[in-house]
């Protein structure tokens, strides 16, 4: 009897230890919903709406884009974040995300059940929990907490949320793409786009499976796993993905081990603003970029303006990313053998006053005095530290390290500011532009030898006397009121124009370069491949320099052009911009077309926000441009541009390698003109195909800055190598289309063009004529 009650007494006891079980079990189920709708109201920090969910705010920088399709640069102020498709993405790149960061993503909903539960009982030891999805809700939504258990599970939840919501509102594959474009791999590579381009110098679809492997090891930590800092231990982690690759049956056994010896490879290249190609066309369009959303009618829908660094924006130029680098290619070649001789001709026992030749040392003060207060540290020390200019000066006397450019390549070096000005002083600039007459498409700009150190863009900022490049304008001014044909001869005498004729206030008897007159009859062609100065007198003489003028400015040419005789020879001051602009028209038929640089702009979902429409205007026949054409061919013929189609022989060694070391032997019609100003301060070349027309100036940043005999400072000698080097490079390149051809003639053509028939006709030797315009 006294059992019984005993027996109730643990069977009620152990039914409440199973009814407790359960409540807690329950309690714990309500108690993880009530966080969570907790967390989904907002109860724990504010949480994305639908709207935010759809279209995730990240700072996307704007891309420049080449016409053949290359990305150029980008403009971005901390993200150079580009994004990409997932169709993108190269297959073993997705695989090895998979893999690594989440084995089971495509089964689970955002959360990962059986990882949670893992990283719970193992306390993280055996791996954690986040999926791929959690882990694009804390990079998009959350903000990292306080190191303390309370903020980091209220973190948890919130991501474990967000990444439900997530699953629901995009699919597997956006989400991946979605977490690939985000993540920050270090070096302003932000995203996988950005990513690929600066650790292996490739787009995305081009990566080699252990790349993909070592990109995805470094969303592990990027500041840890950083290949340039930590080889070895990024080489390990990026051979753990592959294991990881092989166990998911992504790679056989046998690719695993063949891929994990392999070591890592970069190509690093970091994605500047001041690197990299078309440096100064970037900043010309950079500028051109913010006065564009500055304009109230290129607004977003909502009435706001565009930001050309967060907004992604996508810009397709005309630019031709080949061109462009056999361009650049080009200049250096050139260049760097030009500055040598430079350099060679201007050591201190040859020039006291280098690398000025013609200046006393009060004017040499002067030049220097005006470069100091140009100078970026002046402003900055005056506008930005709020110096006095005594302190300013005296800055510029102190000793600092500094880096500064040579040409093989930047060098550290102790000097002063001061020093370092009249260092700069020294190289000698260029400036070069390539475009297409028919379209006005620019193929390539380069507006000097390195943006970093030389920032003045010599293509669109830098004006220079144009020298006998302008000639070609008298020419067909003559040609179009005149009706004169190159075969028509002039006497080679001096010519004289009387004082106030044409608004000059004091007679002009220009000179030829040598001083000397032949006295003989010349054609035109003759004196225009010789740059013969009298007879370019003769002809504005007769025509007057309004009409002259008149048609330089319906070239396109909108720097000052005084209506006065002296023009003929050069005088003003033109940008190279302006110069091809006015020549394309001749290989045009006699239209000219504006330069055009971009063919349109779209914001980050393909929308066209500008397309560019082209400006042409009718200046000429075609009879008079295609005459002045054969005009002009002659200068490659017969006269200072006929290196470009033969080895010349020349004694000199120094001369030989810089000048004449090219051997060019172009044999197509390529007409063109050279210039050189007085003092040899400035070289021209002008070079024309049918289909491409091409400019290069190349002078010292002062006029001072020259060489000393027109030897070496000519145009068909600083200026015309340069044309000669892009050209090959273009011909080699076969895809590009560079015309071989005849320019085109045009139908009942009245101007006599062939002076085969017409009697003494002279050489050069016989001319003995030098480029050189004063």
């Amino acid at each position: 009897m006294g059992k019984t009650p005993v027996k109730k007494e643990k069977k009620q006891g152990f039914g409440r230890y199973i009814k407790w079980f359960w409540g807690l079990f329950f309690g714990g189920v309500l108690l993880v919903v009530l966080l969570f709708l907790l967390a989904s109201w907002g109860a724990f920090g504010t949480m994305p709406t639908f709207e935010i969910l759809e279209n995730p705010q990240t700072n996307l920088a704007t891309e420049i884009i080449s016409s053949d399709g290359k990305t150029l640069g980008k403009y971005y102020l901390n993200d150079n974040r580009t994004p990409v498709a997932y169709d993108e993405l190269p297959d073993h790149l997705v695989k090895a995300l998979v893999a690594t960061e989440d084995e089971r993503f495509y089964e689970h909903s955002g959360i990962d059940a059986q990882g949670t539960l893992r990283a719970v009982v193992f306390l993280g030891r055996k791996g954690g929990a986040s999926t791929i999805t959690q882990q694009l809700a804390k990079q998009l939504f959350t903000e990292q907490v306080a190191n303390n258990i309370v903020a980091r599970v209220i973190q948890k939840i919130k991501e474990w949320v967000i990444a439900i919501r997530l699953e629901r509102q995009y699919t597997k594959e956006e989400i991946i793409s979605m977490y690939l474009n985000i993540y920050d791999f270090g070096y302003r590579a932000d995203g996988i786009r950005s990513a690929s381009r600066i650790y292996f110098g490739k787009e995305p679809r081009d990566l080699k499976t252990e790349e993909s492997a070592m990109l995805v090891g470094m969303l592990k930590n990027s500041s840890l796993f950083n290949p340039l800092k930590r080889e070895e231990l990024t080489w390990n982690r990026r051979n753990v993905v592959l294991r990881q690759m092989e166990k998911n049956d992504f790679l056989t056994k046998e690719v695993k081990d063949s891929l994990q010896q392999l070591p890592i490879k970069l190509n690093f290249s970091a994605e500047s603003h001041r690197e990299g190609l078309a440096t100064y066309f970037r900043m010309y369009l950079q500028n051109f970029l913010k006065k564009w959303t500055e304009d109230s009618k290129n607004r977003k829908p909502n009435g706001d303006k565009y930001n050309i660094y967060l907004d992604g924006l996508k810009v397709y130029t005309t630019i031709d990313s080949r061109m462009q680098r056999y361009a650049e290619e080009a200049v250096s070649e050139h260049m760097k053998k030009l500055q040598a001789e430079f350099f060679h001709q201007n050591t201190p026992d040859r020039n006291k006053t280098a690398p000025f030749l013609g200046l006393n040392q009060e004017e040499i003060d002067a030049t220097m005095e005006r470069a100091m207060k140009q100078s970026d540290r002046w402003r900055k020390m005056r506008d930005k530290l709020g110096k006095s200019e005594k302190e300013i000066r005296a800055s510029f006397k102190e000793k600092a390290e500094m880096t500064v450019f040579t040409w093989d390549g930047e060098k550290d070096t102790i000097m002063t500011p001061m020093d370092s000005i009249r260092y700069y002083k020294f190289f000698l600039r260029t400036g070069m532009m390539s475009m297409e007459p028919q379209t006005g498409h620019v193929r390539a700009w380069v507006g000097g030898i390195n943006y970093k150190h030389f920032q003045y863009d010599q293509v669109k900022q830098g004006a220079r006397q144009s020298g006998s490049t302008f000639k070609p304008f008298v020419y067909a001014t003559a040609i179009d009121q005149l009706h004169m044909s190159p075969c028509d001869k002039l006497p080679d005498v001096q010519h004289c124009i009387e004082a106030n004729k044409y608004g000059n206030l004091t007679p002009w008897c220009p000179k030829n370069s040598n001083g000397k007159y032949t006295g003989k009859m010349m054609t035109l062609k003759e004196a225009l491949a010789n740059s013969v100065n009298t007879i370019t007198a003769t002809l504005i003489d007769k025509v007057g320099p309004v009409p002259v003028t008149q048609l330089v400015r319906s070239l396109g040419i909108e720097s000052d052009i005084p209506p006065v005789p002296s023009i003929a020879l050069g005088t003003p001051d033109f940008t190279v911009y302006e110069m091809v602009g006015a020549y394309s028209t001749f290989a045009n038929q006699g239209v000219y077309v504006k330069p055009v640089m971009i063919n349109r702009i779209e914001d980050k979902n393909g929308t066209v926000l500008f397309e560019s429409v082209p400006e042409t205007k009718d200046v000429m026949s075609e009879e008079v441009a295609y005459t002045t054409v054969k005009l002009m061919e002659g200068v490659t013929e017969s006269g200072s541009g006929a290196r470009l189609r033969n080895k010349w022989a020349v004694n000199n060694t120094l001369y030989k390698e810089v000048i004449t070391g090219y051997p060019y032997e172009f044999t197509n019609p390529i007409a063109g003109k050279t210039g050189t100003t007085q003092n040899q301060s400035d070289g021209w070349f002008m070079g024309m195909v049918p289909n491409l027309v091409t400019g290069v100036w190349v002078g010292g940043e002062d006029r001072a800055v020259h060489f000393r005999s027109i030897t070496y400072g000519q145009g068909a000698t600083m200026a015309l190598p340069i044309w000669g080097l892009y050209m090959r490079k273009c011909y080699k390149d076969k895809e590009l289309g560079i015309s071989t051809e005849d320019f085109r003639k045009p139908e009942n053509l009245s101007i006599e063009i062939d002076c085969s028939k017409v009697s003494e006709e002279h050489t050069p030797e016989e001319l003995n004529f030098e480029e050189i315009d004063f």
